[in-house]
């Protein structure tokens, strides 16, 4: 994920998190809580959702004791014995689905997530080629990243199953369109693309209520990018599509976030991302104006600040996304050379 310049435009209700391990009421009958993450961007967002005598929990953190600690202090001394009814995973990625197997085994609860996310989730776990395969070596060969760049990067991959917890192997489909009922309160189902294939939201159009997940943050945009084993992908055409569809979801919502603080504003805030990519594609024609570049090239361009290996991964796949997209619009134009480098060019 990157920084971008805040929204002077949004209104944050809350101007500060509550503190680990505390409870904060930021919608009628929803709760927010805040557990860190062990990376740069340090903390998910999870909301607990009033559901008759217990809660609807939304996302889970990444499976490390650290997080394990802090659900058992909310689940003992803080929700008084009002336990969890089922769990919601809007996404495959670990901050969001890192404990859904130690959570639904605890208290049987059934898990909703999208078919995609679901599957997706499985095959990073049990499947030995996502994770490094010789092939992936060669993606980021091609692309120009040195011998320890490229280690840094595949061996990232291998962190996801140390991050997360055994899914249950039957699970409830979320599907876009359709409604969930939580305590009596009506939840439509959306789902969008490029930050993960088939991200969940929720909307709640009597209370103004909307749980966007990891889709529009108020203070930074959400990764999106492109990974070795799916090497010719647009998820940036996939992000703006889903951008432009959110566009139906009422501004005048209460925005409740996987990442920053919850907002109002949400029209101004899908401007400013639709924007922030935009100047990214603006930025790689530029830098590929006077001669051809290799991805490995442009990523200075777009990230200038020093990254350390988790950071360099995300940043090279978001710079091939927007490459990807650009070729696919006639922009540029991708030529590779006798040792097989890939040089990225004006058309």
């Amino acid at each position: 994920m990157s920084l971008t310049a805040p929204i002077a435009e949004l209104v944050f209700p809350r101007p500060t998190p509550p503190n680990p391990g505390d409870l904060f009421e930021i919608a009628p009958g929803v709760l927010w809580l805040r557990l860190a993450l062990p990376f740069q961007l340090d903390h998910v967002n999870i909301y607990l959702i009033e559901d008759g005598s217990g809660w609807a929990v939304l996302d889970t953190g990444v499976a490390d004791q650290r997080t394990r600690a802090v659900w058992e202090y909310v689940l003992t001394e803080r929700l008084r014995g009002r336990e969890p009814t089922r769990l919601i995973v809007t996404h495959y990625h670990p901050d969001h689905v890192g404990l859904a197997g130690w959570l639904t085994e605890r208290f049987g609860l059934e898990l909703s997530m999208s078919q995609t996310e679901y599957l997706f989730c499985q095959n990073m776990r049990h499947n030995p080629a996502v994770l490094g395969a010789a092939e992936h070596r060669e993606f980021y060969r091609q692309r120009g990243l040195d011998d320890a760049a490229i280690e840094s990067a595949v061996g990232r991959s291998h962190s996801y199953a140390r991050l997360t917890t055994e899914l249950p192997p039957a699970y409830h489909r979320l599907i876009a369109g359709e409604h969930l009922d939580i305590g009596g309160r009506d939840f439509e189902i959306l789902t969008g693309g490029g930050h993960a294939p088939e991200q969940v939201m929720l909307l709640n159009r009597d209370e103004g209520i909307f749980l966007a997940a990891d889709q529009v943050l108020a203070r930074i945009t959400p990764n999106i990018g492109v990974w070795p084993w799916e090497p010719l992908a647009d998820p940036l055409s996939d992000y703006l599509r889903s951008l432009a569809e959110l566009r139906k979801v009422p501004d005048e919502v209460l925005a409740l976030p996987a990442h920053n603080l919850p907002f109002y504003g949400l029209h101004q805030r899908l401007a400013g991302l639709e924007r922030h990519h935009a100047l990214r594609c603006a930025e790689i024609a530029a830098a590929c104006t006077d001669a051809p570049r290799t991805i490995a090239e442009i990523l200075p361009v777009l990230f200038p600040r020093a990254l350390d290996a988790h950071q360099t991964g995300f940043a090279f796949g978001e710079v091939l996304a927007h490459v990807n997209h650009m070729v696919g619009r006639g922009e540029l134009a991708i030529a590779t050379d006798k040792a097989g480098l890939q040089w990225i060019g004006r058309r």
